[in-house]
């Protein structure tokens, strides 16, 4: 029976950090109408700053720097999204869908160029912090505590943002937008700035996903592609722009994949993709979108 708890407890953590990948990607896609292949540069750009934080200056106080490498990495990401899309990305939004994937593949491009050239091309690693914060006994196996934390933390996350898509005058702004460009426009709505923070938003959550990873997995370049491609399918599952969406599609794709890696380790990724295929010809705006 404690297998059954530990792998529904990996899903979970892995759903955590999907989560607020396909979050950030889903705010972006919905309030811009920007299909965002730069996404998972933006979350290696959090899992290198985090992983060079915690690697080079963690040995004393690991923890105290792992929240501080969680915020530089949300912010740094976030300021990165800022200045792509003012610079960048602004002048695709009336151009066709192809564009706006040149343009960003392109961002994906420079971006990792970047990446290597200020942190090289070797492997970064910040294990300090699951290390010492030690492991839950669960039956016969042991349980890091560290997964534990970061669904605190992602749920944290989650938490905030639902409050300002839903409890803020700038979140039903960029529910507005979501829904009627025109419109919004057509009120008064300051769309070009909120459009901009949405790509911030959604930048800093990818920065944030990507910075919960490192005490696990080693920054490498290319951290962020695997995660990029798994946010397209938890947006396609969830529904485009739902935040209720992103919550349950990512716990589709973690538990898929956390019992396809026992059960199933050759078709667990296929089995994803077919999880999507079956979603969309019933619902093919996604569970929950409208």
């Amino acid at each position: 029976m404690e297998h059954w708890v530990i792998y529904i407890l990996n899903g979970l953590y892995f759903a955590s950090f999907l989560f607020l990948t396909s979050l950030g990607l889903s705010i972006i896609l919905g309030v811009m109408g920007i299909l965002n292949l730069a996404h998972g540069s933006l979350f290696a750009i959090g899992a290198f700053v985090a992983a060079w934080i915690v690697g080079a200056f963690g040995s004393n106080s690991p923890i105290t720097l792992l929240f501080v490498g969680l915020l530089a990495a949300l912010g740094v990401a976030g300021v990165v999204g800022l200045a792509l899309e003012t610079s960048l990305i602004r002048p695709m939004y009336k151009r066709a869908l192809e564009y706006q994937l040149l343009i960003t593949f392109g961002i994906l491009l420079l971006i990792e160029d970047l990446i290597k050239m200020i942190w090289g091309g070797t492997a970064y690693y910040a294990s300090k912090p699951f290390t010492v914060m030690g492991s839950l006994s669960i039956g016969d196996n042991q349980y890091p505590y560290y997964f534990l934390f970061a669904m605190l933390i992602s749920m944290l996350a989650g938490l905030s943002i639902w409050m300002i898509m839903s409890k803020t005058r700038v979140g039903i702004m960029l529910r507005a937008i979501s829904m009627d460009r025109e419109m919004a426009q057509a009120m008064g709505i300051q769309v070009g700035r909120l459009n901009t923070l949405a790509f911030g938003m959604g930048a800093a959550l990818a920065g944030l996903a990507g910075a919960l990873i490192v005490p696990t997995t080693p920054a490498l370049l290319g951290i962020g592609m695997d995660p990029l491609i798994l946010a397209f399918i938890v947006v396609v599952l969830g529904g485009l722009g739902s935040l209720k969406g992103a919550l349950v599609g990512s716990l589709i794709v973690g538990e898929t994949r956390s019992l396809g890696i026992v059960f199933f380790p050759e078709i667990e990724l296929p089995l994803l993709f077919l999880i999507a295929v079956i979603i969309l010809v019933f619902k093919p705006e996604g569970l929950f979108g409208r």
